[in-house]
């Protein structure tokens, strides 16, 4: 599966921002209100396989403590998005405020397109009161979420600017080499278990294993001991880590680059500025990222954003890892773990690991789950062994439908890894039961377990032939 990039739509409030983003996802995710300032977190929607749209909260002046500067906002949008998206009402004149959004984008040389929106009215300005905003016209598009103008030719050049440009590397994310905004540039690796350095021109590129959790959780401590460098600050204080920090590290003979993301509270807790970008750069290092560390406080109860994140490491086709930190400070692991159990039972594949980095305990185990967890991604099953086990799955327990009509899995391929994607063919696929695509996960990990990866299944219907119809 490949890395999305992130589209962010940026703009003034009530611009219309979360009604496009509702049109694209083709449903009602994001509050729409005509009040201005009705989005106050990050609301995002996965548009296919394509991209992730971020709808960021509307740009407008501070006028109390409440609301971040304006300037803040902004970078921090241009930063994390891969494509940026500019969104005017087009039926009022754009002022000042627009166009210091419009420079702060374009000074970013990232592809940056111009939205008019609302363009369904008749009062709707005419596009050469927009050209001095400074966006190329053939990035100028009249768009209105309520009738659909110019949505499907906006997603189709979209989509020729991901192609055109390496966008599926998620560049937003920064580029050591280039010393980009919001990345710690390493000159050298660290070793561990290897004293010899990755060679800068090498092509190989490293295993990344993103640090992905709320505030306060141990992020920047575990990043600290893993690489082996302060280069985190280390801080009780929740929010410490706005950009990502990262560190290449070497472990036996592999290279890993470790992701430091800032945590995530709920979205009613989420201040309005830098910490609702967070939020956005840690969905960017999940995409970017090969494998999630999902950490998890040992001193407190899970919560409902532990499970959250690990569904959106889940959906991104991310290999996972459960890791308790502050085990030093906890004495019955045996609870802590049947906890975990109970409330991860949807991650029946996903290793947990108790740490502590104020003992180092099991520091380094994570990069051995981190290289089991990428070898298992990378395996493929013979088509043979495939079938098998879908023969024996039907006849262990074959698939329900309706009265007269039942689902007929024929056979299975494996087409992908990372991760690793299998197609079923057969017919009236779509009368299988949730239950039933569990099921045949369940028996496919039986013979291979792909420990710490999700594993995704298709489902395809083949034409009937007419002879077999006659037969039916």
């Amino acid at each position: 599966m490949k890395n999305l990039p992130i589209i962010a739509l940026i703009g003034q409030t009530n611009a219309g921002k979360s009604s496009l983003l509702n049109r694209f996802a083709r449903k009602n995710i994001a509050i729409t209100a005509r009040e201005e300032g009705t989005t106050r977190d990050n609301v995002y929607a996965r548009i296919g396989d394509d991209f992730l749209l971020v709808d960021t909260a509307g740009l407008k002046k501070p006028e109390d403590e409440f609301e971040a500067s304006i300037q803040d906002q902004i970078e921090d949008a241009i930063d994390s998005a891969s494509i940026i998206c500019l969104v005017v009402d087009s039926t009022k004149y754009f002022d000042d405020r627009d166009k210091q959004i419009a420079r702060s984008a374009l000074r970013s040389k990232k592809p940056v397109f111009l939205l008019l929106n609302k363009s369904d009215r008749g009062e709707s300005l005419d596009i050469n009161e927009f050209r001095a905003l400074g966006i190329p016209e053939d990035r100028i598009f009249r768009t209105s979420a309520t009738t659909g103008r110019g949505i499907s030719e906006l997603r189709q050049a979209l989509m020729n600017c991901v192609f055109a440009c390496p966008l599926g590397r998620n560049p937003n994310m920064g580029d050591t080499s280039r010393g980009a905004p919001g990345a710690h540039s390493a000159k050298g690796a660290s070793t561990l278990g290897d004293d010899s350095w990755q060679d800068p021109s090498s092509k190989t590129q490293p295993l990344k294993l993103a640090l992905i959790g709320r505030p306060n959780v141990g992020k920047s401590s575990l990043f600290n001991s893993l690489s082996k460098k302060q280069q985190a600050i280390v801080s009780s204080k929740q929010g410490t880590t706005r950009d990502i920090n990262r560190v290449e590290v070497k472990y036996k003979g592999k290279t890993l680059e470790i992701l430091d993301t800032a945590g995530l509270r709920k979205p009613g807790k989420r201040e309005v500025g830098i910490e609702k970008f967070s939020a956005l750069r840690t969905l960017a290092a999940i995409e970017e990222a090969d494998i999630c560390a999902l950490l998890i406080d040992s001193t407190e109860p899970h919560a409902k954003l532990d499970q959250t994140l690990a569904g959106e490491i889940v959906k991104a086709g991310k290999g996972i890892i459960l890791v308790i930190t502050k085990t030093d400070l906890t004495k019955d692991t045996d609870k802590i773990l049947d906890d975990l159990e109970r409330d991860f039972d949807f991650l029946p594949y996903a290793p947990a690991l108790l740490t502590s980095s104020e003992t180092g305990k099991n520091v380094t185990k994570l990069f051995e789950l981190a290289l089991k967890i990428d070898e298992e991604r990378h395996h493929e099953m013979k088509t043979s062994e495939l079938n098998k086990i879908l023969r024996e799955a039907l006849a262990e327990h074959p698939a329900a439908g309706l009265k007269n009509t039942h689902p007929k899995p024929k056979y299975i391929v494996q087409t992908d890894v990372c991760p690793p994607w299998f197609v079923i063919h057969g017919h009236d696929l779509g009368l299988l039961h949730w239950s039933y695509k569990r099921f045949l996960e369940r028996k496919i990990r039986e013979a291979y377990p792909y420990v710490g990866t999700p594993i995704m299944l298709s489902f395809r219907n083949s034409e009937r032939k007419r002879d077999e119809d006659k037969t039916l």
